[in-house]
């Protein structure tokens, strides 16, 4: 990273060595994340399917919150990445202590809104009168403690924006873990277990779904706290103990934060309030449906989110490239981003399309649910590889500050081509003709990417 702040040449096996370096610990994190997720979706599903339907009836919601979250927290992120390749360590600083108080702030305005939602999303997205309290129950306790989350979300992006991955990986993974602990004791009641032929009694307080949300709520708030505890007192870089400064949010700072986040969000609530349509598509279909989608997606990001994880990197390496004004390297890094990508992810979509039925069967009981799940994931994987150049081309873009175009591929990707399929083949196919309908459009959307990161628009990125 210093060799680009300096303005060294780096070979190209110097560029893959920092490349592999930044990513691998991202994939890992994001990787294990979904691990996880696959176990709590495994705990869920011994509910039955109704359960898994209401936690999964509402998982599209709470992505959409997050992913707000996240990119408003972004919008001060890249600038600390431009800041960091300019060599203005100082000013880094300055701009961490005005992220915290401006995206805390934004984030209980974001826990209010939810939490005045949550008794209507439900009933508004169609589920069967018997799930919606359930549901209702998962999303309320999940909006609680939302500016947990974001701190968690500022603090983590911050530290890979000075190219610090292991830190926030490890601690994401360690979420993970105590996610899946916290969920063995909250969701199911005390009961019989046997280990290594020995029966024991097993402590539980039996919340079910709400258990599921407490589980996921209590890791991320232990988490945040170790995060931002990192980014304050221990980063290189970054620790607030290097010098004084104001937390006052600065006019400046804050509009081109905004400028930069308003796309990335504007896109975010598209995108996930047209999945959330999906869902709406989906829901009339019944409980097996529901939970074969639900389990499916959950599925199929063992293979994407790997591709957030080099996507995480592409961003850092992209930010202070350009920040460094190496336009010429920052291309480089793009490419080498993408292609690796895309290699990645297609071998992770043979993988899943071979070993889907068992993935499925992990997560559920039901025989119906895994029989339908199974063909969603085989269908999907063929459009994998493009959806990686979708994801890492976004994190490309997001790098150099240039969100509004990617906003709007997305959006005519996402709203015309995957809903309009979606609500054709629907009639037709059921939740299969969904799924294929999902897998044409990532495809269309990663061609684009690919003709657009081509050009060199993007890189025209002004850093004060």
């Amino acid at each position: 990273m210093q060799l680009i702040r300096d303005g060294q040449p780096l070979s190209l096996g110097q560029q893959l060595h920092l490349t592999f370096s930044l990513s691998i610990p991202a994939i890992l994190a994001s990787v294990s994340a979904v691990v996880m997720q696959f176990i709590d979706a495994a705990m869920v599903g011994q509910l039955g399917a109704d359960d898994s339907a209401s936690v999964g009836l509402m998982g599209t919601t709470a992505w959409l919150f997050e992913g707000v979250l996240t990119s408003f927290a972004a919008g001060y992120a890249v600038q600390v990445a431009h800041l960091l390749g300019a060599k203005r360590a100082a000013d880094a600083r300055q701009l961490v202590r005005q992220a915290l108080v401006v995206c805390l702030i934004f984030s209980l305005l974001m826990a209010g809104l939810g939490l005045i939602l949550c008794f209507k999303l439900p009933v508004w997205l169609g589920a069967e009168p018997h799930i919606r309290h359930n549901a209702t129950i998962y999303f309320g306790t999940f909006m609680l403690f939302v500016p947990f989350f974001m701190l968690d979300i500022v603090a983590s992006s911050m530290l890979r924006s000075s190219g610090n991955m292991r830190v926030p990986s490890a601690l994401n993974i360690l979420m993970c873990v105590l996610d899946v602990i916290f969920n063995f004791f909250l969701i199911f009641p005390t009961r019989q277990i046997t280990v290594l032929g020995h029966s024991m009694n097993m402590p539980g307080a039996g919340l079910g779904v709400m258990g599921a949300a407490l589980g996921t709520a209590s890791a991320g708030l232990i988490i945040s706290l170790l995060m931002l505890y990192h980014l304050a007192y221990r980063s290189n870089e970054l620790r607030l103990t290097l010098d004084h400064g104001s937390f006052k949010p600065v006019w400046a700072s804050f509009k081109k934060a905004v400028n930069i986040s308003t796309p990335m969000g504007v896109q975010h609530i598209m995108m996930c309030s047209a999945s959330i349509v999906i869902t709406g598509i989906v829901a009339p279909l019944g409980s097996i449906a529901l939970a074969a989608n639900s389990f499916g997606i959950t599925a199929e990001s063992l293979c994407y989110m790997s591709g957030y994880g080099i996507a995480d990197a592409a961003t850092t390496l992209v930010g202070q490239s350009l920040g460094a004004r190496r336009k010429r390297l920052t291309r480089s890094f793009a490419w080498i981003t993408v292609l690796s990508g895309m290699v990645i992810m297609g071998l992770l979509a043979i993988l899943m399309y071979v070993f889907s039925p068992e993935l499925m069967g992990f997560m559920s009981p039901v025989q119906e649910v895994v029989e339908l799940g199974t063909r969603c994931l085989r269908v999907e994987a063929w459009a994998e590889p493009l959806f990686a150049a979708a994801i890492i081309g976004y994190g490309v873009f997001a790098g150099a500050g240039y969100t509004l175009v990617p906003c709007g591929i997305n959006l005519v990707s996402m709203w015309i081509v995957r809903l309009g399929l979606s609500a054709i083949m629907v009639t037709s196919m059921g939740l299969y003709g969904v799924w294929m309908a999902m897998a044409i459009e990532l495809c269309f959307r990663g061609t684009v990417y690919l003709l657009w990161l081509s050009s060199k628009r993007w890189m025209k990125t002004v850093i004060d």
